[in-house]
């Protein structure tokens, strides 16, 4: 059987199994973590959280991530990701992402992920809010209303870049290597040199056509 590439994952992000990968990826929740969860399916799945099912917590967590990290994050893949997802809400959540951060010019196509009418965060109270305290200035423009004060901004609630490079292997060969699939290759050879070059294109949702080069690559410089 042909290689099929994958770019989703085959099972959601949900429950303790969301709040165990969101530790592992640095945010600060009481779970115990995944080790070196796939940063793109964790980011997605905790939009769905917050959008679909109002956890503002890790809504608020992962506006502060984003701040940080936002540079580490494959943005190609992250932004098919959000292209594919049915929710309006959750493509609304991404493409304000994008307005905001839109200083990364790889973040261009995902800011039109949603372009209908303006969405408001809070299914009741929305007009109250807004009147006490305003927008979120990190929303303003964009296509989802936030009060102020509802998303709090914590930078406690992240690990910061170096930390998390101690913490996520993947993360730090982005650093090392740029946020690519590469990097998430070259990072899950560390962890499982035996790796095949089909199985390493599986589980980092990259081509098989990358992940020869790299596992061709990884074993030359291990073997000198």
């Amino acid at each position: 059987m042909g290689f099929r590439r994958q770019l989703a994952p085959a099972l959601p992000l949900e429950g303790e199994r969301l709040t165990a990968a969101l530790v592992g990826i640095g945010m600060a929740f009481a779970a115990e973590e995944i080790a070196n969860p796939n940063i793109e399916d964790t980011l997605l799945a905790a939009s769905i959280e917050g959008m679909e099912r109002t956890d503002f917590r890790v809504l608020s967590v992962l506006m502060t991530w984003l701040e940080i990290h936002s540079a580490w994050v494959n943005a190609d893949r992250l932004t098919v990701l959000v292209d594919q997802h049915a929710s309006g809400r959750v493509r609304a959540f991404w493409s304000a992402v994008a307005h905001w951060l839109g200083k990364d010019r790889r973040l261009a196509r995902m800011a039109k992920a949603y372009e209908g009418p303006r969405l408001d965060l809070l299914a009741t109270g929305m007009e109250f809010h807004l009147r006490r305290a305003g927008e979120d200035t990190r929303f303003e423009g964009g296509p989802l209303r936030v009060p102020a004060g509802i998303l709090r901004e914590r930078k406690g609630d992240v690990l910061t870049p170096r930390e998390l490079a101690h913490r996520h292997a993947a993360f730090r060969r982005r650093i090392e290597l740029g946020p690519s699939y590469r990097a998430d290759m070259w990072a899950a050879l560390d962890q499982d040199p035996d790796l095949t070059a089909s199985a390493l294109a599986r589980l980092t949702y990259g081509s098989f056509a990358t992940a020869w080069h790299v596992k061709r690559d990884w074993d030359l410089l291990k073997g000198a």
